[in-house]
C-alpha cells in the first residue's frame, strides 16, 4: 500500500472519530465528576478519568475536533495568504512585489514557534486567535513558493507564446502558471497541516492556544502531566492520537509527492 493511501486511511480514521466519536461516548468531556477522580481504565472510563472526574478518551476525542479545526483552518488562511499575495506580487511587480517581500522577508526573520508566540501574546488565547496566529506566521513560505514558481512559469515559452498573442498578465498567471504548480502547494499544505497540530498542541500545553475548559489535544496532555506518574495511562491516549494525526499528514505530503516528481 503506498504512503498516500496509508496517510489518507490513518487521517480519515481519525478525522471520523474526533467527529463522530463524541456522538458516541455517554461522558461529558467538560462537566466534572469528583466522585471518579483519578479512576483506573475500566470498561465504564477506557483510558481513566483526570483529576476531575473527566473521562479522559471523551476528552481526547473531543479534543481531537479543536486541534483538528485549527490545524485546517490555519492551512488553508497561511495557503490563501500566500497565494494571493505571491500573484498579486508577480501579476503588478515594481512597487508592489518589492513591498511585499520585504513585508515576508521581516515575517521570516523571526523564528516561526517565536513569531506564532508573539501574534498569540497580541491576540490573546482561544481557537480563532490561535488559527489566525498559525495562518499569518505559515503565510511567508507559501509567499516565497508561489512567486518563485510564478516567476518561473511565466518565463516558459508557451508562456511566453500567450503573451505574444495578447493575453492579460491575470490570465496567464490563473489559466497557465497556476496549474503547473498547484500540485506544490498541496504537497506543503499537507506537510503544513502536520506542522500545525503540534505546534497548537505546544500552545495549548504551554497555556497559551485554547483556554480551559474546552479540550484540545495540547491541554489535555497538559492535564495529565501534573498526574503523569501516578496514571500514565491519561497521556496516553492524546498523545499517540496526535502523533498518528501528524504521521498520517506527512504520509499524505510524501506519496503527494512522490506522485508529483513521477508525474513530472
Amino acid at each position: 500500500m503506498s504512503r498516500v493511501r496509508i496517510g489518507a486511511a490513518l487521517a480519515a480514521l481519525i478525522v471520523a472519530s474526533a467527529l463522530v466519536g463524541p456522538w458516541l461516548m455517554p461522558h461529558d468531556p467538560i462537566r466534572p465528576d469528583y466522585a471518579a477522580r483519578y479512576a483506573a481504565p475500566s470498561a465504564q472510563h477506557w483510558l481513566g478519568t483526570d483529576g476531575l472526574g473527566r473521562d479522559v478518551l471523551a476528552r481526547s476525542l473531543s479534543g481531537g475536533r479543536v486541534s483538528l479545526a485549527i490545524s485546517a483552518g490555519a492551512t488553508v488562511l497561511t495557503l490563501v495568504l500566500g497565494l494571493v499575495a505571491g500573484l498579486v506580487a508577480v501579476g503588478l511587480r515594481g512597487t508592489v512585489d518589492v513591498v511585499l517581500t520585504r513585508a515576508f522577508d521581516a515575517l521570516l526573520a523571526f523564528p516561526g514557534f517565536l513569531l506564532v508566540l508573539l501574534l498569540v501574546a497580541i491576540l490573546g488565547g482561544g481557537v480563532w486567535q490561535t488559527m489566525l496566529a498559525l495562518g499569518v506566521a505559515g503565510s511567508p513560505l507559501y509567499f516565497r513558493l508561489v512567486r518563485a514558481y510564478a516567476r518561473s512559469e511565466l518565463g516558459r515559452d508557451y508562456v511566453l507564446a500567450g503573451a505574444a498573442l495578447g493575453a492579460s498578465r491575470a490570465r496567464l498567471l490563473l489559466r497557465h502558471a497556476l496549474p503547473n504548480f498547484i500540485g506544490v502547494l498541496a504537497v506543503q499544505a499537507a506537510s503544513t497541516a502536520a506542522t500545525f497540530l503540534l505546534v497548537e498542541a505546544s500552545l495549548s500545553y504551554l497555556g497559551l492556544g485554547v483556554p480551559l475548559p474546552t479540550p484540545s489535544w495540547g491541554n489535555v496532555l497538559q492535564d495529565a502531566r501534573s498526574f503523569l506518574t501516578r496514571q500514565p495511562w491519561a497521556a496516553l491516549g492524546p498523545g499517540l492520537v496526535l502523533a498518528s494525526a501528524a504521521l498520517a499528514l506527512q504520509f499524505l505530503s510524501d506519496g503527494l509527492r512522490d506522485r508529483l516528481d513521477r508525474r513530472t
